[in-house]
Protein backbone atom coordinates (compact mmCIF):
# COMPACT_ATOMS: atom_id res chain seq x y z
CA UNK A 1 0.00 0.00 0.00
CA UNK A 2 2.86 2.36 0.91
CA UNK A 3 4.59 1.54 -2.39
CA UNK A 4 1.40 2.26 -4.32
CA UNK A 5 0.95 5.66 -2.62
CA UNK A 6 4.61 6.49 -3.29
CA UNK A 7 4.08 5.56 -6.94
CA UNK A 8 1.08 7.89 -7.23
CA UNK A 9 3.00 10.69 -5.47
CA UNK A 10 5.98 10.42 -7.82
CA UNK A 11 3.71 10.27 -10.88
CA UNK A 12 1.90 13.40 -9.70
CA UNK A 13 5.22 15.23 -9.21
CA UNK A 14 6.45 14.20 -12.67
CA UNK A 15 3.18 15.42 -14.21
CA UNK A 16 3.58 18.79 -12.47
CA UNK A 17 7.18 19.01 -13.65
CA UNK A 18 6.04 18.37 -17.24
CA UNK A 19 3.72 21.36 -16.94
CA UNK A 20 6.25 23.62 -15.20
CA UNK A 21 9.29 22.80 -17.35
CA UNK A 22 7.54 22.68 -20.72
CA UNK A 23 4.63 25.05 -20.16
CA UNK A 24 3.74 25.86 -23.76
CA UNK A 25 4.16 22.35 -25.13
CA UNK A 26 2.19 20.72 -22.30
CA UNK A 27 -0.62 23.27 -22.19
CA UNK A 28 -1.08 23.10 -25.98
CA UNK A 29 -1.24 19.31 -25.72
CA UNK A 30 -3.78 19.54 -22.88
CA UNK A 31 -5.90 22.02 -24.86
CA UNK A 32 -7.64 19.18 -26.68
CA UNK A 33 -8.68 17.53 -23.40
CA UNK A 34 -9.80 20.91 -22.03
CA UNK A 35 -11.93 21.68 -25.09
CA UNK A 36 -13.31 18.14 -25.18
CA UNK A 37 -14.37 18.11 -21.54
CA UNK A 38 -15.72 21.65 -21.88
CA UNK A 39 -17.80 20.66 -24.94
CA UNK A 40 -19.27 17.52 -23.41
CA UNK A 41 -19.92 18.85 -19.90
CA UNK A 42 -21.23 22.21 -21.12
CA UNK A 43 -23.84 20.41 -23.25
CA UNK A 44 -24.77 18.17 -20.30
CA UNK A 45 -24.90 21.23 -18.02
CA UNK A 46 -27.23 23.07 -20.38
CA UNK A 47 -29.28 19.89 -20.70
CA UNK A 48 -29.63 19.53 -16.92
CA UNK A 49 -30.30 23.26 -16.43
CA UNK A 50 -33.08 23.21 -19.02
CA UNK A 51 -34.53 20.08 -17.45
CA UNK A 52 -34.52 21.72 -14.01
CA UNK A 53 -36.25 24.80 -15.46
CA UNK A 54 -38.81 22.66 -17.30
CA UNK A 55 -39.51 20.57 -14.20
CA UNK A 56 -40.02 23.78 -12.25
CA UNK A 57 -42.46 25.09 -14.86
CA UNK A 58 -44.31 21.77 -14.93
CA UNK A 59 -44.54 21.73 -11.15
CA UNK A 60 -46.37 25.04 -11.39
CA UNK A 61 -48.78 23.57 -13.93
CA UNK A 62 -49.16 20.50 -11.75
CA UNK A 63 -47.87 17.06 -12.71
CA UNK A 64 -51.13 15.46 -11.61
CA UNK A 65 -53.37 17.97 -13.41
CA UNK A 66 -55.08 17.38 -16.76
CA UNK A 67 -56.18 20.08 -19.20
CA UNK A 68 -59.42 19.70 -21.17
CA UNK A 69 -59.08 21.85 -24.28
CA UNK A 70 -60.07 22.20 -27.89
CA UNK A 71 -56.54 21.63 -29.23
CA UNK A 72 -54.21 18.70 -28.38
CA UNK A 73 -50.65 19.60 -27.45
CA UNK A 74 -49.04 16.87 -29.52
CA UNK A 75 -48.11 18.22 -32.93
CA UNK A 76 -46.15 17.00 -35.94
CA UNK A 77 -46.05 17.38 -39.70
CA UNK A 78 -49.42 15.64 -40.11
CA UNK A 79 -51.21 17.72 -37.46
CA UNK A 80 -54.87 17.83 -38.65
CA UNK A 81 -55.59 21.35 -37.45
CA UNK A 82 -58.65 21.68 -39.69
CA UNK A 83 -60.36 18.89 -37.72
CA UNK A 84 -59.58 20.43 -34.35
CA UNK A 85 -60.63 23.89 -35.53
CA UNK A 86 -64.28 22.74 -35.74
CA UNK A 87 -64.36 21.51 -32.16
CA UNK A 88 -66.38 23.40 -29.54
CA UNK A 89 -64.64 25.16 -26.66
CA UNK A 90 -64.94 23.73 -23.13
CA UNK A 91 -67.72 25.58 -21.31
CA UNK A 92 -68.53 26.36 -17.66
CA UNK A 93 -71.43 23.89 -17.96
CA UNK A 94 -68.88 21.15 -18.77
CA UNK A 95 -67.05 22.05 -15.56
CA UNK A 96 -70.27 21.75 -13.53
CA UNK A 97 -70.86 18.24 -14.86
CA UNK A 98 -67.27 17.21 -14.12
CA UNK A 99 -67.56 18.52 -10.57
CA UNK A 100 -70.87 16.66 -10.15
CA UNK A 101 -69.86 13.33 -11.67
CA UNK A 102 -66.12 12.92 -11.14
CA UNK A 103 -64.94 10.69 -8.29
CA UNK A 104 -61.25 10.64 -9.26
CA UNK A 105 -60.67 14.41 -9.22
CA UNK A 106 -59.73 16.49 -6.20
CA UNK A 107 -60.47 19.88 -7.76
CA UNK A 108 -61.32 21.40 -11.14
CA UNK A 109 -61.52 24.92 -12.56
CA UNK A 110 -62.50 26.82 -15.70
CA UNK A 111 -60.15 29.45 -17.16
CA UNK A 112 -59.75 31.78 -20.13
CA UNK A 113 -56.98 34.20 -21.05
CA UNK A 114 -56.94 37.48 -22.98
CA UNK A 115 -54.38 40.26 -23.35
CA UNK A 116 -55.41 43.79 -22.43
CA UNK A 117 -54.02 47.18 -21.41
CA UNK A 118 -54.35 48.03 -17.70
CA UNK A 119 -54.21 51.54 -16.22
CA UNK A 120 -53.63 53.18 -12.87
CA UNK A 121 -53.64 56.99 -12.75
CA UNK A 122 -51.02 58.07 -15.32
CA UNK A 123 -49.41 54.63 -15.60
CA UNK A 124 -50.46 51.97 -18.09
CA UNK A 125 -49.11 48.59 -19.19
CA UNK A 126 -49.99 47.04 -22.55
CA UNK A 127 -50.41 43.40 -23.50
CA UNK A 128 -50.97 42.14 -19.95
CA UNK A 129 -52.24 38.57 -19.63
CA UNK A 130 -55.67 38.61 -17.94
CA UNK A 131 -56.53 35.14 -16.63
CA UNK A 132 -60.19 34.75 -15.68
CA UNK A 133 -60.78 31.72 -13.45
CA UNK A 134 -63.42 29.89 -11.46
CA UNK A 135 -62.97 29.53 -7.72
CA UNK A 136 -60.91 26.31 -7.41
CA UNK A 137 -58.19 27.49 -9.82
CA UNK A 138 -55.67 27.80 -6.98
CA UNK A 139 -56.28 24.14 -6.09
CA UNK A 140 -55.37 22.95 -9.59
CA UNK A 141 -52.50 25.33 -10.46
CA UNK A 142 -49.81 26.40 -8.00
CA UNK A 143 -50.15 30.10 -7.13
CA UNK A 144 -47.69 31.62 -4.66
CA UNK A 145 -49.25 34.74 -3.16
CA UNK A 146 -46.63 36.97 -1.55
CA UNK A 147 -49.01 39.55 -0.12
CA UNK A 148 -52.76 39.60 0.39
CA UNK A 149 -55.05 36.65 -0.28
CA UNK A 150 -56.97 34.57 -2.81
CA UNK A 151 -60.63 35.08 -3.78
CA UNK A 152 -63.33 34.08 -1.32
CA UNK A 153 -66.12 31.75 -2.60
CA UNK A 154 -68.53 34.69 -2.49
CA UNK A 155 -66.21 36.89 -4.58
CA UNK A 156 -65.78 34.13 -7.19
CA UNK A 157 -69.45 33.24 -7.44
CA UNK A 158 -70.68 36.84 -7.37
CA UNK A 159 -68.10 38.09 -9.89
CA UNK A 160 -66.60 40.67 -7.52
CA UNK A 161 -64.35 43.39 -8.97
CA UNK A 162 -61.17 42.03 -7.34
CA UNK A 163 -57.82 40.95 -8.77
CA UNK A 164 -54.57 39.16 -7.91
CA UNK A 165 -51.62 40.69 -9.74
CA UNK A 166 -48.10 39.62 -10.67
CA UNK A 167 -44.91 41.05 -9.19
CA UNK A 168 -43.99 43.08 -12.31
CA UNK A 169 -47.51 44.52 -12.52
CA UNK A 170 -47.29 45.60 -8.88
CA UNK A 171 -43.90 47.28 -9.39
CA UNK A 172 -44.54 48.93 -12.77
CA UNK A 173 -48.19 49.92 -12.51
CA UNK A 174 -48.02 51.19 -8.92
CA UNK A 175 -44.42 52.48 -9.10
CA UNK A 176 -43.20 50.25 -6.28
CA UNK A 177 -45.77 51.46 -3.74
CA UNK A 178 -47.98 49.07 -1.76
CA UNK A 179 -50.61 47.88 -4.27
CA UNK A 180 -52.90 46.03 -1.86
CA UNK A 181 -56.31 47.75 -1.69
CA UNK A 182 -55.69 50.04 -4.65
CA UNK A 183 -58.01 50.10 -7.65
CA UNK A 184 -56.93 50.08 -11.31
CA UNK A 185 -58.72 49.71 -14.63
CA UNK A 186 -59.28 46.54 -16.67
CA UNK A 187 -61.79 46.54 -19.54
CA UNK A 188 -62.36 50.23 -18.70
CA UNK A 189 -63.69 49.44 -15.19
CA UNK A 190 -61.92 49.51 -11.86
CA UNK A 191 -60.95 46.42 -9.87
CA UNK A 192 -59.35 46.22 -6.44
CA UNK A 193 -56.01 44.51 -5.75
CA UNK A 194 -56.42 41.84 -3.05
CA UNK A 195 -53.25 39.83 -3.67
CA UNK A 196 -49.73 40.00 -5.17
CA UNK A 197 -47.95 36.89 -6.47
CA UNK A 198 -44.32 35.98 -5.80
CA UNK A 199 -41.77 36.98 -8.43
CA UNK A 200 -40.84 33.88 -10.40
CA UNK A 201 -39.19 34.99 -13.66
CA UNK A 202 -40.01 33.70 -17.13
CA UNK A 203 -40.70 29.97 -17.41
CA UNK A 204 -39.31 27.65 -20.10
CA UNK A 205 -42.64 28.00 -21.92
CA UNK A 206 -42.22 31.77 -22.28
CA UNK A 207 -44.94 32.77 -19.83
CA UNK A 208 -44.74 34.20 -16.32
CA UNK A 209 -47.06 35.04 -13.48
CA UNK A 210 -45.03 38.25 -13.01
CA UNK A 211 -46.96 39.91 -15.85
CA UNK A 212 -50.30 38.25 -15.15
CA UNK A 213 -53.55 39.40 -13.53
CA UNK A 214 -56.05 36.87 -12.20
CA UNK A 215 -59.73 37.83 -11.87
CA UNK A 216 -62.95 35.86 -11.24
CA UNK A 217 -64.41 34.50 -14.48
CA UNK A 218 -67.87 35.65 -13.39
CA UNK A 219 -66.56 39.23 -13.35
CA UNK A 220 -65.02 38.79 -16.81
CA UNK A 221 -68.38 37.62 -18.18
CA UNK A 222 -69.57 41.24 -17.95
CA UNK A 223 -66.99 42.33 -20.56
CA UNK A 224 -66.05 39.22 -22.55
CA UNK A 225 -67.96 36.69 -24.63
CA UNK A 226 -66.34 33.65 -23.04
CA UNK A 227 -67.99 31.32 -25.60
CA UNK A 228 -65.69 32.65 -28.34
CA UNK A 229 -62.42 32.66 -26.37
CA UNK A 230 -59.97 29.75 -26.09
CA UNK A 231 -60.82 28.11 -22.78
CA UNK A 232 -59.45 25.36 -20.56
CA UNK A 233 -60.83 23.16 -17.81
CA UNK A 234 -58.07 22.12 -15.41
CA UNK A 235 -58.70 18.95 -13.39
CA UNK A 236 -56.44 17.76 -10.58
CA UNK A 237 -56.37 14.09 -9.57
CA UNK A 238 -56.92 12.92 -6.03
CA UNK A 239 -53.89 11.56 -4.14
CA UNK A 240 -52.93 8.05 -5.33
CA UNK A 241 -55.11 8.41 -8.44
CA UNK A 242 -53.04 8.16 -11.63
CA UNK A 243 -53.42 10.53 -14.55
CA UNK A 244 -54.52 7.59 -16.72
CA UNK A 245 -57.36 6.74 -14.33
CA UNK A 246 -58.50 10.36 -14.20
CA UNK A 247 -58.18 10.70 -17.97
CA UNK A 248 -60.37 7.63 -18.59
CA UNK A 249 -63.04 9.03 -16.28
CA UNK A 250 -62.93 12.49 -17.89
CA UNK A 251 -63.23 11.01 -21.38
CA UNK A 252 -66.39 9.20 -20.30
CA UNK A 253 -67.87 12.32 -18.67
CA UNK A 254 -67.06 14.62 -21.59
CA UNK A 255 -68.42 12.17 -24.19
CA UNK A 256 -71.61 11.90 -22.17
CA UNK A 257 -71.91 15.69 -21.80
CA UNK A 258 -71.26 16.22 -25.52
CA UNK A 259 -73.69 13.36 -26.37
CA UNK A 260 -71.19 11.64 -28.66
CA UNK A 261 -72.13 8.30 -30.25
CA UNK A 262 -69.92 5.28 -29.45
CA UNK A 263 -68.45 5.34 -32.98
CA UNK A 264 -67.79 9.10 -32.96
CA UNK A 265 -64.35 10.56 -32.29
CA UNK A 266 -63.72 12.73 -29.24
CA UNK A 267 -64.38 16.40 -29.98
CA UNK A 268 -62.08 17.51 -27.16
CA UNK A 269 -58.46 16.98 -26.09
CA UNK A 270 -57.22 15.97 -22.66
CA UNK A 271 -53.64 17.18 -22.34
CA UNK A 272 -51.09 16.46 -19.63
CA UNK A 273 -47.62 17.75 -18.81
CA UNK A 274 -45.98 14.42 -19.71
CA UNK A 275 -46.58 15.37 -23.37
CA UNK A 276 -44.30 18.38 -22.89
CA UNK A 277 -41.58 16.37 -21.18
CA UNK A 278 -41.61 13.72 -23.94
CA UNK A 279 -41.12 16.39 -26.61
CA UNK A 280 -38.24 17.95 -24.69
CA UNK A 281 -36.64 14.57 -23.92
CA UNK A 282 -36.40 13.80 -27.64
CA UNK A 283 -34.86 17.23 -28.27
CA UNK A 284 -32.37 16.79 -25.41
CA UNK A 285 -31.24 13.39 -26.70
CA UNK A 286 -30.31 14.91 -30.06
CA UNK A 287 -28.43 17.79 -28.41
CA UNK A 288 -26.58 15.36 -26.11
CA UNK A 289 -25.48 13.23 -29.09
CA UNK A 290 -24.19 16.33 -30.91
CA UNK A 291 -22.31 17.39 -27.76
CA UNK A 292 -20.64 14.01 -27.41
CA UNK A 293 -19.67 13.97 -31.11
CA UNK A 294 -18.12 17.46 -30.96
CA UNK A 295 -16.48 16.71 -27.63
CA UNK A 296 -15.35 13.29 -28.86
CA UNK A 297 -13.23 14.78 -31.65
CA UNK A 298 -11.63 17.19 -29.20
CA UNK A 299 -10.99 14.39 -26.73
CA UNK A 300 -9.41 12.32 -29.51
CA UNK A 301 -7.05 15.18 -30.34
CA UNK A 302 -6.36 15.63 -26.64
CA UNK A 303 -5.60 11.93 -26.27
CA UNK A 304 -2.99 12.13 -29.03
CA UNK A 305 -1.54 15.20 -27.29
CA UNK A 306 -1.20 13.31 -23.99
CA UNK A 307 0.37 10.33 -25.81
CA UNK A 308 2.86 12.67 -27.51
CA UNK A 309 3.86 14.21 -24.16
CA UNK A 310 4.37 10.76 -22.67
CA UNK A 311 6.49 9.48 -25.59
CA UNK A 312 8.72 12.56 -25.26
CA UNK A 313 8.82 12.08 -21.47
CA UNK A 314 9.92 8.43 -21.87
CA UNK A 315 12.64 9.50 -24.31
CA UNK A 316 13.91 12.27 -22.02
CA UNK A 317 13.98 10.04 -18.94
CA UNK A 318 15.37 6.87 -20.55
CA UNK A 319 18.62 6.91 -18.52
CA UNK A 320 16.63 7.58 -15.33
CA UNK A 321 14.43 4.57 -16.11
CA UNK A 322 17.56 2.45 -16.56
CA UNK A 323 18.92 3.53 -13.16
CA UNK A 324 15.57 2.74 -11.50
CA UNK A 325 15.57 -0.74 -13.00
CA UNK A 326 19.21 -1.30 -12.04
CA UNK A 327 18.50 -0.63 -8.37
CA UNK A 328 15.52 -2.99 -8.35
CA UNK A 329 12.48 -1.20 -9.76
CA UNK A 330 10.06 -3.73 -11.26
CA UNK A 331 8.59 -3.38 -14.74
CA UNK A 332 5.08 -2.87 -13.36
CA UNK A 333 6.41 -0.01 -11.20
CA UNK A 334 7.78 1.78 -14.28
CA UNK A 335 4.58 1.04 -16.24
CA UNK A 336 2.28 2.39 -13.54
CA UNK A 337 4.52 5.39 -12.93
CA UNK A 338 4.12 6.62 -16.51
CA UNK A 339 0.49 5.50 -16.71
CA UNK A 340 -0.46 7.53 -13.62
CA UNK A 341 1.50 10.46 -15.01
CA UNK A 342 -0.60 10.36 -18.20
CA UNK A 343 -3.79 10.16 -16.13
CA UNK A 344 -2.77 13.16 -14.01
CA UNK A 345 -1.93 15.21 -17.11
CA UNK A 346 -5.32 14.37 -18.62
CA UNK A 347 -7.01 15.21 -15.31
CA UNK A 348 -5.34 18.63 -15.30
CA UNK A 349 -6.84 19.33 -18.74
CA UNK A 350 -10.26 18.10 -17.62
CA UNK A 351 -10.17 20.19 -14.45
CA UNK A 352 -9.36 23.31 -16.49
CA UNK A 353 -12.40 22.57 -18.67
CA UNK A 354 -14.61 22.14 -15.59
CA UNK A 355 -13.27 25.38 -14.06
CA UNK A 356 -14.25 27.27 -17.24
CA UNK A 357 -17.76 25.79 -17.05
CA UNK A 358 -17.99 26.66 -13.34
CA UNK A 359 -17.08 30.28 -14.13
CA UNK A 360 -19.84 30.37 -16.75
CA UNK A 361 -22.29 28.92 -14.19
CA UNK A 362 -21.40 31.69 -11.72
CA UNK A 363 -21.82 34.36 -14.41
CA UNK A 364 -25.19 32.89 -15.48
CA UNK A 365 -26.67 33.59 -12.04
CA UNK A 366 -27.09 37.20 -13.21
CA UNK A 367 -29.11 36.16 -16.27
CA UNK A 368 -32.74 34.97 -16.62
CA UNK A 369 -31.62 31.40 -17.49
CA UNK A 370 -29.24 30.13 -14.83
CA UNK A 371 -26.94 27.16 -15.45
CA UNK A 372 -26.49 24.37 -12.90
CA UNK A 373 -23.27 22.30 -12.75
CA UNK A 374 -24.34 19.08 -11.04
CA UNK A 375 -22.16 16.65 -9.12
CA UNK A 376 -22.98 13.96 -11.71
CA UNK A 377 -21.58 16.08 -14.53
CA UNK A 378 -18.42 16.84 -12.55
CA UNK A 379 -17.92 13.11 -11.97
CA UNK A 380 -18.52 12.42 -15.69
CA UNK A 381 -15.95 15.07 -16.64
CA UNK A 382 -13.31 13.71 -14.28
CA UNK A 383 -14.04 10.10 -15.26
CA UNK A 384 -13.73 10.84 -18.99
CA UNK A 385 -10.42 12.62 -18.31
CA UNK A 386 -9.10 9.60 -16.42
CA UNK A 387 -10.18 7.22 -19.20
CA UNK A 388 -8.55 9.37 -21.92
CA UNK A 389 -5.34 9.57 -19.89
CA UNK A 390 -5.39 5.83 -19.31
CA UNK A 391 -5.85 5.03 -23.00
CA UNK A 392 -3.30 7.65 -24.15
CA UNK A 393 -0.70 6.49 -21.64
CA UNK A 394 -0.81 2.73 -22.26
CA UNK A 395 1.58 2.62 -25.23
CA UNK A 396 4.28 4.98 -23.82
CA UNK A 397 4.10 3.30 -20.39
CA UNK A 398 4.44 -0.16 -21.95
CA UNK A 399 7.49 0.96 -23.96
CA UNK A 400 9.09 2.47 -20.84
CA UNK A 401 8.56 -0.70 -18.80
CA UNK A 402 10.14 -2.89 -21.54
CA UNK A 403 13.42 -0.94 -21.84
CA UNK A 404 16.67 -2.83 -21.27
CA UNK A 405 18.31 -1.40 -18.09
CA UNK A 406 21.83 -1.37 -19.53
CA UNK A 407 20.84 0.24 -22.85
CA UNK A 408 18.66 2.72 -21.02
CA UNK A 409 21.49 3.86 -18.70
CA UNK A 410 23.76 4.38 -21.69
CA UNK A 411 21.23 6.68 -23.30
CA UNK A 412 22.50 10.24 -23.77
CA UNK A 413 19.30 11.98 -24.91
Amino acid sequence: MFLFLKLIRESFIFALQAIVVNKVRTLLSLLGITIGIFSVISVLTIFDSMEIAIRKSIEQLGENSLFIQKWPWEGGNDYPWWKYFKRPQPKPDDLKEIQRRSTASEASAFMIEVNRTVKYQNNSIENVTITSVSHDYNKTININIREGRYFTPLESQGGADVAIIGSDIANNLFSGTNAIGKRFKIFGSKVQVIGIMDKEGESMFGDSDDNRIIIPVNYARNYLDIRNIESTIVVKAKPFVSNDELKDELVGIMRSVRKLKPSAEDDFAINETSIITREFDAFFRIIAIIGWIVGGFSLLVGGFGIANIMFVSVKERTSQIGIQMAIGAKKYFILFQFLFEAIFLSLFGGIIGLIIIYILVLVSKNFPFALHLTADNIIIGLSVSVIIGLIAGIAPSWIASRLDPVDAMRSTF
